[in-house]
């Protein structure tokens, strides 16, 4: 059986990865300081699932985590770009150091491959669109700049030490299980909290910005398919759908589910925040066989008909079946 190491796995995205592996089979530990994560997102799984609470700053935690594991997942990391701008020193710690140490310790324990949770935010304010991978980065925040230097201690240890690494640039993710009440909430679920309180949501800016939603089973196939793929060590992939939304647009379509007209407040812009993303995925469709299955309708319904966390949040006009809408991939 293979043995996996998430870390973040009790994350949005992370419990999504932790949830597919374990039903196909896999052995999962688990390795979070539950700081934005939560144990209890993965309450309920079946299967050989170890849970174990650690900061990837914590050298020693990190290579007990790490002792007879075949590949690991590292999703863990301080995710906020307002946090980034406001404290650089702990994002950089976390982010940068912590990869660090997560490169380290897998080296140290024989790892085969470790697949690194990137951004799009590395692409910075570049107005050249859709975003590549051959683009030279602009990080705009601390944030983005700490995913940019997280890319690069990937490429070196494949090249210096064999360490096989992969790094997906996340667009916008979305879908159930998002928390709307952490400090690190993307605009869905702070849409639909707001909404499900009687209150109209708040868009910084003017809400033309656009951004290229991805719903989380995508992302999570991604994932497997970056573990097995053989042209992908060394390198960094777009993680996106290839389509652009308005957030006007975006609430108009969550309207459309609710069967309602909604309407925002506005303020300004945020610092560090990007205007525009828009991704070019046929570098992950080549290498990694990755395509975006789920159109960004489909999964707002299944994302609003599942609740956020604790089922938080209005129900659909239409009630639609809230399971993965995945594609089976193999784990081994």
């Amino acid at each position: 059986m293979n043995q996996y190491l998430v870390t973040g796995g009790a994350g949005f995205i992370g419990s999504h990865l932790v949830s597919r592996l374990l039903a196909g089979g896999a052995s999962v530990r688990v390795f979070d300081d539950e700081s934005s994560g939560d144990f209890g997102r993965l309450d309920g799984l079946a299967g050989d699932l170890e849970r174990v609470r650690g900061d990837v700053r914590d050298v020693a935690a990190l290579a007990r985590a790490t002792a007879g594991v075949d590949r690991v997942f590292h999703q863990a990391a301080d995710v906020s770009v307002p946090r980034s701008v406001e404290d650089p020193v702990t994002t950089y710690a976390v982010n940068v150091t912590g990869t660090l140490n997560v490169l380290e310790a897998a080296r140290a324990a024989g790892v085969r491959r470790v697949v690194m949770a990137s951004s799009s935010a590395v692409y910075g304010d570049d107005p050249e669109m859709p975003k590549r991978e051959s683009m030279t980065p602009r990080p705009i925040s601390p944030y983005a700049s700490s995913k940019l230097a997280d890319e690069g201690l990937c490429e070196v240890w494949a090249r210096c030490y064999g360490l096989e690494t992969v790094a997906l640039r996340y667009f916008n993710v979305y879908g159930p299980g998002q928390d709307p009440r952490s400090p690190y909430a993307a605009v869905i679920p702070r849409f639909v909290e707001a909404i499900a309180a009687g209150r109209r949501p708040t868009i910084f800016g003017d809400g033309e910005q656009t951004r290229d939603f991805v719903y989380v089973g995508d992302v999570v196939e991604a994932n497997l398919l970056a573990m097995a793929a053989p042209g992908a060590p060394g390198r960094s992939f777009n993680v996106a759908s290839g389509g652009g939304i308005s957030l006007n647009r975006m609430l108009g379509v969550m309207g459309d589910v609710y069967g309602r007209t909604l309407t925002a407040d506005h303020e300004p812009e945020r610092a560090g925040d990007v205007e525009h993303s828009l991704a070019d995925p046929g570098l992950a469709a080549e290498v990694l066989g990755f395509r975006a299955a789920t159109p960004f309708a489909e999964g707002l319904r299944l994302t609003l008909a599942a609740g956020m966390v604790g089922g938080r949040g209005p129900r659909p006009k239409a009630a639609v079946d809230s399971g993965p809408a995945e594609r089976a991939v193999g784990v081994g």
